[in-house]
């Protein structure tokens, strides 16, 4: 599966690992004009002219807390959809998840499911109705506290009476799935490797803790992800029976509890981030499985496994791509899956959907020359067609499958990207989540019918979800230029109000992760709408390499991050300043992870720029290489050659623009030693070194328990108050400028 250094497109309740491929930050007309959105508020005037009108992106505090949507599923009746929403915490350090049920008909208002201290995830409907969740918080049941809670396997019955515990392990369960027509569910629970049985894993477990025990003796590779240790234990893949007995309980002292059958007790570090699918009948299993080879490389497959006797089937194996993601069709007859081609580094990876005979057989595209990247596909109900996504020019339709030829259908008209897509019982209609730039994830209903019987996309109409649509402090539109290779480049300029002529905005290009993503949807991590209530104009670029505009265009920039994709970044901003609203004289670039890389290479490359903001970023390749947590696939990226030519840190005496270098110590996507190797040596090194009193004009934004991303809220605040006085001292020019003073 393709690596990513960053959340790509996503922009998931903060966010979501939707990864595709190594190295990023942050997701995705006619030139200057066309605005797709409308005017929302006012913009603050900080960096120019006009007035200011208060809206959540005028003060952090107010943004940080926004609650946030995430997630979505229907009940096997079609007749309830449930959520979750993200809010801070009394001592508003973190977010806590709590459950929501929306009317699919739009009529009523949003009701709250659950609440607790711990919050809840993994939400699933079970075929009778009641719905399963994970959750910490406190199990009435247990034998003694716990200082530190894991999720235990919830049940909350369709009258709503009281959520019970139904299935717990020491590790803690997730990844709730349920059978469509069977009382199944299936569950991942991590297991120790010398653990025969549970009561085996929970006393090794309790050893670990009780004598402090962090060591780990790998003997294979990877032994890390994103930001958290691989090993000693690895997840398995549970099923147990919803008997009668557990889903209505007898009285007495203690709630019954599923009995949880282990289907892959050899699984050893196969199912390390996979995804898994239950049949209709609850019978198999089908699942990502991982294939560890030679030389510290690896392949990804798709397996099934017969929950009766566990017995294990390979369905696909496919030597030349990393097949993953399965998804069951309704009748039980069909397995679709991603596949991705493994890239070398001279041709980019390409991914589709195919579809294989559950019963066994040849695997076959299910898509031939369609020039987009599909995924997260979900089966209608008469498993003769399939709901897919795709990026595509800025967006993300939905669109219709056919999965006897192929033929493919936009579904969505909506300026808009779409997620969690859940379809009716009937398969007239369509529900998920929408969110754009104007807007974070909300509910929303899709009439497929209306869009078959047309022939026409339609645009979604929004349910009445349980969050209201914050305002924001300006309006968006697109740019585009044509280049030199004839390719069409095309951004998102989000613009503040009052942005004129007369008062234009300073610009800020913030370039995208990735590098296989796109701008095309609201982040909560990395949020335009924040500078622009500072009075920036924001300039959200898809140079080669970003997904949604065709094979050719990904093709254009792979292997030579410091070519194409820098000169295409470089165009669209000269089609920024062009415009009459934006003023050229002050400008700013900021990117993270691959866009961190981009904002580096933009240092050695040009001076056009008064700031640059680097978060995250590769600095040094072939030191970041054998460090990044999936050194294999950077083999596939970059020879050694390759890597060496596109490396910024050749560059390092040409920067003469002030950097504000931002790094997480706990970053193993993009490991520490890139931050602090591109820190001295901008100060040792750079055409702004440091004086002799040691002073220099660039700053290193460290956090020591942070990973790739700022997760935490207050040090997000932070983040970006660092983020905003630095480009005022030097973009807008203010001498008096302040720093937090909880940095000290």
């Amino acid at each position: 599966m393709t690596m990513t250094t960053d959340s790509g497109a996503g922009g998931g309740a903060d966010e979501t690992l939707d990864e595709r491929t190594i190295g990023g930050i942050g997701p995705g007309g006619a030139t200057g004009g066309g605005g797709v959105g409308a005017t929302r508020g006012a913009g603050s005037g900080d960096a120019g002219d006009g007035a200011a009108a208060a809206t959540p992106f005028h003060d952090l505090d107010a943004y940080v807390g926004i609650p946030r949507v995430s997630g979505l599923v229907l009940s096997p009746d079609g007749t309830r959809l449930v959520t979750a929403v993200a809010t801070l915490d009394a001592k508003r350090t973190k977010y806590v998840t709590a459950l929501w049920e929306v009317d699919p008909s739009g009529e009523k208002p949003a009701r709250r499911l659950t609440r607790s201290a711990k919050g809840e995830a993994s939400a699933a409907f079970t075929a009778s109705g009641d719905l399963l969740f994970t959750s910490a918080r406190p199990d009435p049941d247990a034998k003694d506290g716990d200082d530190d809670p894991v999720p235990a396997l919830w049940l909350l019955p369709a009258d709503y009476a009281e959520a019970r515990v139904v299935a717990d392990r020491v590790a803690g369960v997730g990844g709730v799935r349920t059978a469509k027509d069977a009382s199944v569910v299936l569950v991942s629970s991590d297991v120790l490797p010398s653990a025969p049985d549970a009561e085996t894993d929970e006393k090794l477990r309790k050893a670990r803790k009780d004598k402090k025990i962090a060591a780990i003796l790998h003997d294979a590779y990877p032994i890390r992800y994103w930001d958290h240790d691989l090993g000693p234990d690895a997840p398995h893949l549970f099923t147990a029976d919803l008997s009668a007995d557990v889903v209505t309980p007898l009285a007495g002292d203690r709630d019954p509890r599923l009995t949880l059958r282990d289907a892959t007790p050899d699984a050893r570090a196969a199912l390390v981030e996979q995804s898994a699918a239950i049949t209709p009948d609850g019978r198999t299993v089908v699942t990502g499985w991982t294939r560890y080879l030679a030389r510290g490389d690896q392949r990804s497959e798709v397996v099934a496994i017969d929950v009766a006797n566990g017995e294990r089937r390979t369905l696909v194996a496919d030597d030349a791509a990393d097949v993953y993601g399965p998804v069951v069709s309704p009748d039980g007859r069909w397995v679709v899956f991603t596949r991705e081609t493994v890239s070398t580094p001279h041709q980019a990876p390409h991914v589709s959907l195919q579809v294989a005979p559950l019963a066994g057989g040849d695997a076959r595209p299910l898509v031939d020359g369609w020039d987009r990247w599909p995924h997260d596909p979900v089966w209608l109900p008469g498993s003769d067609a399939l709901l897919v996504l795709a990026d595509d020019d800025g967006r993300g339709p939905v669109f219709r499958v056919d999965l006897a030829s192929g033929a493919v259908t936009r579904v969505t008209a909506d300026d808009a990207v779409f997620t969690d897509v859940q379809v009716s019982p009937d398969g007239r209609t369509a529900y998920a989540l929408r969110s754009s730039y104007e807007a974070p994830a909300h509910p929303v209903r899709i009439d497929l019918a209306a869009a078959a019987e047309t022939g026409a996309p339609v645009l979604a109409t929004p349910l009445v979800g349980p969050v209201a649509t914050p305002s924001v402090p300006g309006m968006l539109t697109e740019v585009e230029t044509t280049v030199g290779d004839g390719r069409r480049v095309r951004a998102w300029l989000a613009l503040p109000d009052g942005a004129s002529a007369d008062a234009p905005a300073p610009l800020l290009l913030w370039i995208h992760g990735g590098p296989l993503g796109s701008w095309n949807t609201w982040s909560w991590r990395w949020n335009p709408w924040l500078l622009v209530a500072q009075g920036y104009a924001v300039l959200l670029p898809d140079p080669a390499l970003s997904t949604g505009y065709g094979q050719d265009f990904i093709q254009a920039g792979w292997g030579s991050w410091g070519e194409a994709p820098f000169t295409d970044l470089m165009a669209i901003t000269d089609v920024a300043e062009a415009r009459d609203d934006v003023d050229a004289s002050r400008t700013a670039a900021m990117g993270g992870s691959f866009g961190g890389y981009m904002a580096n290479w933009v240092a050695g490359h040009t001076d056009r720029f008064q700031a640059i903001v680097t978060h995250a970023s590769l600095w040094a390749l072939d030191q970041f290489g054998p460090t990044t947590d999936a050194a294999y696939y950077w083999e596939r990226e970059m020879t050694a050659e390759m890597a060496l030519d596109n490396s910024p840190h050749r560059f390092v005496d040409k920067i003469v623009t002030p950097m504000l270098v931002v790094h997480g110590d706990k970053d193993y996507r993009v490991p520490i030693g890139e931050g602090l190797r591109l820190w001295y040596e901008l100060v040792s090194r750079s055409g702004l070194p440091a004086d002799d009193e040691g002073r220099t004009p660039h700053r290193f934004l460290y956090f020591p328990d942070e990973n790739h991303w700022i997760l935490s809220p207050q040090h997000a605040v932070v983040w970006y108050q660092v983020v905003e006085a630095f480009l005022a001292q030097h973009v807008l020019g203010q001498a008096d400028v302040a720093y937090p003073d909880v940095l000290g």
